[in-house]
């Protein structure tokens, strides 16, 4: 009598028959692929370090810009923002009146200034405006009165930018420009930092949309476009 042939370990298996899909039962096969699912989904939201990615220029979170008198009182004496200038000679901003960030005067930036003048466009969300808001400082401190050196705060939070001034020590006279005023009249691009050189007489020498981390990066700029030597 002959016995039945023993299967053979290494043989391969046979092939699939015609309309058979697979001899692996169908609650095998559903258990595979949950844990295919599953474990794709851990990979998706497994925490990440920082890949050295560019600093954003738009906010990953904005808190509330509905803030009391108080607050914003408060934070104005945090600032102590100097007062903005009367004016700087853009007549493009004609009619187009602004609020300065460190008391809510009113400001014309269309009257007359007659000196040349830097005009720093930053939100206080912006990380590359956290290392040039210093620079520009120290430029307007070696400058004097042969420049007049303006912050434009792009950001409806009045308050977080009096905060971010008040952290870095940075005491420049800023107006207040949630709407983009002075970029659009000026034909600067909507992403921060961006600087404008004007001219004594109120036109644009030039329009900067980097990040400066020194002062003769920017000394090199008033050099050249308005003739302001540091």
């Amino acid at each position: 009598m002959t016995e039945p042939e023993k299967p053979d370990a290494g043989r391969e298996p046979a092939p699939l028959l015609p309309g058979e899909r697979s001899r692996i039962p169908a609650g095998v096969r559903w258990i595979i692929v949950c844990a295919i699912v599953a474990v794709a989904l851990a990979v998706a939201i497994w925490p990440r370090g920082n890949d050295g990615a560019a600093a954003p220029t738009t906010p990953a979170s904005s808190p509330s810009t509905s803030t009391s008198p108080g607050q914003l009182a408060a934070a104005r004496t945090r600032a102590a923002l100097p007062p903005c200038p009367a004016g700087i000679g853009a007549t493009a901003l004609a009619g187009r009146d602004l609020t300065c960030l460190g008391d809510g005067a009113p400001v014309d930036l269309a009257v007359p200034g007659n000196k040349p003048v830097l005009l720093n466009i930053w939100a206080w969300w912006c990380g590359p405006c956290r290392v040039e808001l210093p620079v520009l400082a120290d430029v307007a401190a070696r400058a004097g009165d042969r420049l007049t050196v303006l912050g434009v705060h792009a950001d409806p939070n009045a308050v977080a930018g009096l905060d971010l001034l008040a952290e870095l020590k940075v005491a420049l006279p800023t107006v207040q420009d949630p709407q983009g005023v002075v970029a659009t009249a000026l034909g600067a691009p909507r992403a921060y930092p961006v600087t404008v050189l004007l001219r004594s007489d109120g036109t644009v020498a030039g329009v900067h949309a980097q990040p400066f981390t020194s002062v003769d990066e920017v000394a090199a700029l008033l050099r050249t476009e308005l003739g302001v030597i540091l």
